[in-house]
């Protein structure tokens, strides 16, 4: 009995093989790249006393962006691999022959790259500035309110710039003994503090350290006599370690796309916003090099001459192709950003190599595909 598969039946096996590997690579590297850059963050917990699982909140923020990063590269491996596989099993030479053309052969591994570009473009307009926005204010969160766990014994710890505590001995409970802390963040009111003892408490607006039995000396700028200040109790507020108030500068990167579209609203230089526009545009061209690296992959597969023990030149040729794009992109990038009058190339690195890709493979000039038969030709 012989059985016959659909084409249907032939799409949803490629597609599935295709769509899984795209899933389990990108969630591969997504994780490694977490993990190296994750080591940055390792010092808070092992030395500053920070949990674990804020630890893993925090360093969970940034895995949206490298997953928008990588999912256009992935999709070109994944789709180079799987049909070369194929190819190598002799899959899609049994296919041709049932007289799949090169647009049914290719279009699971399209329908995963459309599925791509529409998860960059939820990723890139959505949740990646979400989530760096709550990355840096969780990480701004952190440096001002648990700028307690940076104190350490014998150490003289910057908590800001303008900001030093040196204390000779603490306990577990919060208790300070033997504390000098140079406190500049008042231009006209640069004071030296020193006290027996203190004790770590909790302020309205954070972490703060209670002195007590101490003295405070500053130098008064107009008489040029330094002053000498006794307490029996003080306050030093550490949730005002850094300059200014708590507000803090937003990056181009966690904002929406409309402000970055339009940016004279929000930007306070006027030099920077050439750089917000051209992010803009990045976000918009950058998921569709999704269906171009795809494109290319799927060129560099099912055209030619079938080869019994497979080809490199193709292969390395296609991985050529999109490293000299990645490149490519990164230089336009840069350059939109110094003028936005070349914000249009970015469209065109993104756009013209899917449309070069498909003329040559569904193009009436493309050359008929041949399974390399030895000898001449029947009659």
């Amino acid at each position: 009995m012989m059985f016959r598969l659909s084409p249907t039946c032939i799409a949803r096996y490629i597609f599935r093989q295709v769509f899984i590997a795209l899933v389990a690579v990108t969630g591969g590297l997504a994780a490694l790249i977490w993990l190296t850059q994750s080591l940055h963050f390792v010092e808070l917990v092992v030395n500053h006393g920070l949990s674990f699982f804020v630890f893993l909140e925090l360093t969970g923020l940034l895995i949206p962006s490298f997953v928008a990063v990588i999912l256009p590269i992935t999709c070109f491996v994944v789709t180079q691999f799987s049909y070369q596989r194929l190819a190598g099993d002799r899959e899609l030479t049994v296919m041709r022959s049932a007289g799949l053309s090169p647009f049914a052969l290719s279009r699971p591994a399209l329908a995963s790259g459309i599925i791509a570009t529409a998860a960059c473009y939820a990723l890139n307009l959505w949740l990646v500035p979400l989530s760096l926005q709550s990355f840096r204010e969780f990480q701004f969160e952190i440096r001002n309110r648990v700028a307690a766990f940076l104190l350490q014994e014998g150490v003289f710890t910057q908590i800001s710039d303008d900001l030093t505590v040196y204390i000779r001995a603490r306990d577990p409970s919060g208790a300070l003994e033997g504390i000098m802390v140079d406190d500049a963040r008042q231009a006209n009111d640069h004071s030296t503090i020193f006290a027996e003892r203190g004790r770590l408490v909790e302020g309205p607006n954070g972490p703060q350290v209670l002195l007590e039995h101490g003295s405070r000396q500053e130098i008064d700028h107009k008489t040029g006599r330094l002053n000498l200040l006794t307490f029996a109790a003080n306050t030093l507020d550490l949730s005002q370690a850094s300059k200014g108030d708590n507000e803090r500068l937003h990056d181009m990167s966690e904002v929406p796309l409309y402000q970055l579209l339009h940016p004279a609203a929000y930007v306070g230089v006027a030099r920077d916003i050439p750089k917000w526009r051209a992010e803009g545009h990045k976000r918009l061209t950058s998921p569709l090099t999704c269906i171009s690296y795809t494109f290319i992959a799927l060129y560099s597969v099912l055209t030619g001459i079938f080869r019994r023990h497979g080809g490199i030149l193709r292969p390395a040729a296609a991985v050529g192709a999109v490293v000299g794009l990645l490149a490519l992109g990164l230089a336009l990038g840069n350059l939109a950003a110094r003028n936005n009058a070349m914000i249009p190339l970015l469209y065109v690195h993104a756009i013209v190599p899917s449309l070069v890709c498909i003329w040559l493979l569904y193009g009436p000039r493309m050359p008929a595909l041949r399974l390399g038969r030895r000898g001449p030709a029947p009659a």
